[in-house]
């Protein structure tokens, strides 16, 4: 994984990994009696909500929410791994505030458009957007998210995913940053040729 902005594992993230997978695995007998058949993704669910309490899914759609939920349950019980949620669903006036914001700190629209989409074009908005954490949970699903139709969109951003059902398995074409599919569209440079193009 080649982005900007790694964060070097820590030894406190191992040990919330193991807590949280011991919790899991203690919660089990009282998942089964609730939902026999889906008695491991409930355990993990109550567990990664005791480590992860200000988690928010709210807002996400069916399908991301059931991709998440499938592949977090699948990082916790085959690889101990953690998989938490640091921002799904933005409502639209969210991300308007968050791109004019940075705006303000980057200089210009097109800069802006290098970390924070408008709302008209965030898949944050549109409910298939993951920003995820740690680093080495959003390594998990770099490599095994296509299982659930989740991947990672852009190289400067190793904490963002997002739910494409409709790309078949096949990991969509990783963009520089958020923007570049604006040039794209506008019939800018291809990647990694140029600059953004802001509107």
């Amino acid at each position: 994984m080649n982005e900007a902005r790694i964060i070097p594992p820590r030894p406190r993230d191992r040990l919330f990994a193991v807590v949280t997978l011991v919790l899991a695995v203690l919660l089990l007998p009282v998942a089964f009696a609730r939902r026999p058949g889906h008695a491991r993704e409930l355990a993990c669910g109550w567990a990664l909500r005791m480590r992860f309490p200000a988690e928010d899914l709210t807002g996400l759609t069916d399908g991301a929410m059931a991709a998440f939920t499938a592949a977090r349950t699948e990082a916790l019980w085959r690889h101990g791994q953690l998989i938490g949620l640091t921002s799904g669903y933005r409502d639209p006036h969210v991300q308007q505030r968050m791109f004019e914001e940075e705006v303000r700190r980057s200089g210009s629209p097109a800069s802006a458009r290098m970390l924070v989409l408008p709302p008209a074009e965030s898949p944050h908005v549109k409910g298939i957007a993951l920003d995820v954490r740690p680093y080495e949970g959003a390594r998990w699903l770099e490599e095994h998210g296509a299982r659930h139709d989740l991947y990672r969109m852009y190289d400067n951003e190793w904490w963002h995913f997002e739910h494409r059902p409709d790309s078949g398995g096949v990991p969509p074409r990783r963009r520089p940053h958020p923007g570049h599919a604006v040039e794209a569209t506008a019939g800018g440079p291809e990647r990694g040729q140029g600059h953004v193009i802001g509107k």
